[in-house]
């Protein structure tokens, strides 16, 4: 409830300040973007530990756990960023940050992909 209530009423003071004061409008998104990061990451731990937690139960191998945290990271600050460079206007420079979040994904994803095809040519016999 918190976070909807600065939320609504940044965007408020964003919409009354972007006519006459673009860049402090732009300013004030920033700060309350970071406020509102800073304030959920306690439960974004919680989240992590608990994935942690079913990944270790599951036995699944922590390089293949710690990867997979990676490329969510990467594809939610990717995404983050993105979103902040086009409520600045710079939608080409947008565009450019999101394709280097996918091509990090992709890089991070191979071994991954290489270990499950790896695991399906085990299953058929005579290869």
């Amino acid at each position: 409830m918190q976070v909807v209530s600065l939320g609504l009423v940044a965007a408020l003071l964003i919409i009354l300040l972007q006519e006459q004061k673009s860049s402090v409008a732009f300013l004030l998104l920033l700060f309350t973007v970071i406020i509102i990061f800073l304030s959920i990451l306690d439960q974004v731990k919680h989240i992590f530990s608990l994935l942690a937690y079913i990944a270790a139960q599951a036995q699944i191998e922590p390089v293949y756990f710690k990867t997979i945290l990676k490329i969510i990271g990467i594809a939610y600050i990717a995404e983050f960023g993105a979103q902040l460079i086009r409520d600045a206007g710079l939608n080409a420079l947008a565009s450019k940050v999101e394709l280097a979040g996918k091509l990090f994904i992709l890089m991070l994803a191979i071994p991954i992909v290489t270990a499950v095809i790896e695991t399906i040519l085990n299953f058929i016999p005579g290869t």
